[in-house]
């Protein structure tokens, strides 16, 4: 039936193709009024404020936004000299990040205390997370800052707008798109743990068309995954990354426009066997392949009051693991590829019906599929694991409304229906209203929210061993329902802001396992707190910022705290910027939090301790096409674990230039 339901849409796109060339020609011309041929998608006043698309998948003022969310533009981005999406993920507020060890080692986000896999992370609106991975969640390990632009970091359930796996939040990486002459830049930099990082782009636009291109080279000898501080680990752990990142389109006509994307990655990770005493390997091999590909045409019609994407979008991964026999482990050994592929078609229209009015409907229809092998030998005999080709199919639909009344009351509605060919049906609301009181720059916001994540491929159908069952083909998606409200205050014009957020969400139907039934439906966990903002600008070149997150995060079941999430973390940043020197100093605190310790049986709960990080970056213009830099990293030489039995950086420093034209 969806495969039906996919080529019908298939066709739907074809002839909307035809129409929408037809209007933008001089037929097109008949419903355009001269005065009405720029492209505006909203009143002229967002021009005041920053824009964010997240929250409503459509540029929107954060003034009007009642979602919590957390902005990285590329100046923020350009002045931490960090090269990966992970790093600059550390300080955002109501986010936690854990390692498996150094650079390019397994990596997962928390969003106010939810599971990794129910975080979605999108580049420029599609899908990452990976189907074969076993709960489907996505490695942030590998994303380079290759041609970013921006980051949204989205808190609360979203899925009325992006459906399945986004219970907790979600993180949209937003690639440039070329304006203006064209600008070159190269930037290189080095440093401890025999650290290398090249970056080179060129972006721009001529005439009807517009190119940005960005390629990154990352090479570090690393540290030991398995921490040194335990018996038997001093191996170092390398790294090696090559990634490019595209974006480029053209204009048809004066109101159609075709955009292209691309995204690549190749990585290979040396990794140990397990945290804690030797868990050290010499020999044991990740490598991981990612090709990304999106084309997207966008359309105004009926005098720029309706606008139309439409794109498809297809992603494919490959992870191949290999460990043989070496000196520490004369008879083990193991091989592993992990293959998957999804393919999305997405078709959003944009009614701009009033000022005060405007009205989203959009269709998904995707299809992801996933297979892989695993092999092992060792004193116990060879084992083999293959998980057959599997594929799933998803329609979704959704619709949702803004509404504007007088520049103070701001609210966005939205209602989506889901089904999954296995799981079933999701429904899915969200409402999100906000107050802002001019007068004393005051707003009052408050979010509802329900999400979903249909099972994952191997969750439903990976084959039973000798010890029982494992995939279970009767799973119902996981639900969450969220809310939160919160205030946000400006005063002397701006120039300081405060805000505060509580939150509450409470997550239902988790995929637990069990071992005489394998995956079940049973789970239940609840995550609350408070957030807290205070940004204060006395001067134009200097910035104050401090962020502070209380969680709880209970596993109902249990009455257990769940793993990994510290209580209570508390970010500051202070930017100073003079004549040609640009000065950043950071600090991080992360609470206690509690582990598993995965090397002894029965699996003993254990406590790390609180940590603090002290980060500093200085950059120097030389003139305008030459820059120097210096970033130091972990100067309090803080000896602490995001995972148990995992090492982390100590102390770190590096330098390097930009040259740029």
């Amino acid at each position: 039936m969806l495969k039906r339901i996919f080529l019908s849409a298939l066709s739907t796109f074809s002839l909307t193709l035809v129409l929408l060339f037809v209007l933008s020609s001089d037929l097109g011309a008949y419903f355009l009024s001269e005065e009405n041929k720029e492209k505006q998608k909203l009143p002229p006043s967002f021009l005041q404020y920053e824009v964010v698309v997240t929250a409503t998948r459509i540029e929107t003022p954060a003034k009007e936004i009642a979602s919590s969310i957390t902005v990285i533009s590329q100046k923020d981005l350009e002045k931490t000299k960090k090269l990966s999406v992970l790093e600059v993920l550390g300080d955002v507020l109501g986010l936690d990040i854990i390692q498996n060890g150094g650079s390019g080692a397994n990596a997962s986000v928390f969003i106010r205390g939810s599971n990794s896999e129910h975080v979605l992370i999108l580049i420029d609106g599609v899908e990452m997370n990976d189907p074969i991975s076993p709960s489907r969640s996505y490695d942030l390990a590998h994303l380079s800052l290759a041609n970013v632009e921006q980051i949204e970091i989205l808190r609360g359930p979203q899925s009325t707008l992006y459906g399945s796996d986004a219970l907790g939040g979600v993180i949209n990486i937003i690639t440039k798109k070329g304006e203006g002459k064209t600008k070159l830049f190269f930037e290189t930099s080095g440093g401890s743990h025999q650290t290398w990082g090249q970056q080179a782009g060129i972006n721009g636009s001529t005439g009807s068309y517009h190119y940005s291109l960005g390629i990154s080279h990352f090479s570090s000898q690393g540290i030991s995954a398995a921490s040194v501080t335990y018996l038997g680990n001093s191996e170092r752990d390398a790294y090696q990354n090559l990634s490019l990142s595209g974006q480029f389109g053209f204009t048809l006509k004066n109101n159609l426009d075709i955009n292209f994307i691309l995204h690549s990655i190749i990585s290979k990770t040396n990794i140990d066997n397990y945290g804690g005493a030797y868990g050290d390997d010499p020999n044991n091999i990740q490598d991981y392949r990612s090709l990304y590909l999106k084309g997207e045409l966008r359309a105004l019609l009926l005098k720029n009051r309706w606008e139309q994407k439409i794109g498809i979008s297809f992603i494919n991964s490959d992870r191949h693991h290999e460990n043989s026999t070496d000196n520490t482990h004369l008879f083990d050994s193991e091989k592993g590829e992990f293959r998957s592929k999804k393919l999305k078609l997405d078709w959003q229209n944009n009614f701009f019906i009033h000022p005060t009015h405007t009205l989203t409907f959009g269709i998904n229809l995707d299809e992801e599929q996933g297979d892989s092998e695993y092999f092992s030998d060792g004193i116990w005999g060879p084992f083999t694991s293959r998980f057959p080709l599997r594929k799933a199919q998803t329609a979704g639909i959704f619709a949702q409304e803004q509404l504007r009344m007088a520049d103070q009351f701001f609210a966005t509605l939205g209602l989506r229906l889901d089904h999954h060919r296995q799981a079933g049906w999701a429904l899915t609301y969200r409402l999100a209203p906000a107050y802002f009181w001019e007068k004393t720059k005051t707003k009052f916001k408050a979010t509802l929210g329900t999400g979903f994540k249909s099972p994952s491929l191997y969750q439903f159908f990976a084959p039973p061993t000798f010890w029982g069952p494992i995939g279970n083909e009767k799973l119902k998606p996981e639900k969450s329902t969220g809310w939160d409200m919160g205030v946000e205050q400006l005063f002397f014009n701006g120039k300081f802001i405060f805000g505060l957020t509580y939150f509450h969400n409470l997550y239902q139907n988790l995929i637990s396992f069990d071992f005489n039934q394998g995956y079940i439906n049973i789970g239940r966990a609840r995550t609350r707190g408070i957030e807290i903002l205070a940004e204060a600008r006395p001067a134009e070149y200097v910035l104050l910022r401090t962020t502070y997150t209380r969680l709880e995060a209970k596993d109902l079941d249990s009455d257990s705290t769940l793993l990994r999430r510290p209580k209570d973390k508390l970010a500051a940043t202070f930017n100073f910027n003079i004549r040609k020197w640009f000065v950043c100093l950071s600090a991080v605190y992360a609470g206690k939090r509690m582990d598993q310790d995965f090397s002894a049986l029965p699996y003993p709960r254990v406590a790390l301790p609180s940590f603090t990080l002290l980060d500093a970056t200085v950059l120097f213009d030389l003139d305008s096409h030459l820059q120097v830099f210096s970033r130091l990293e972990n100067i309090l030489n803080q000896k602490y674990e995001m995972v148990f039995g995992y090492g982390t950086k100590g102390f770190s420093a590096y330098g390097g230039l930009k040259i740029q034209f």
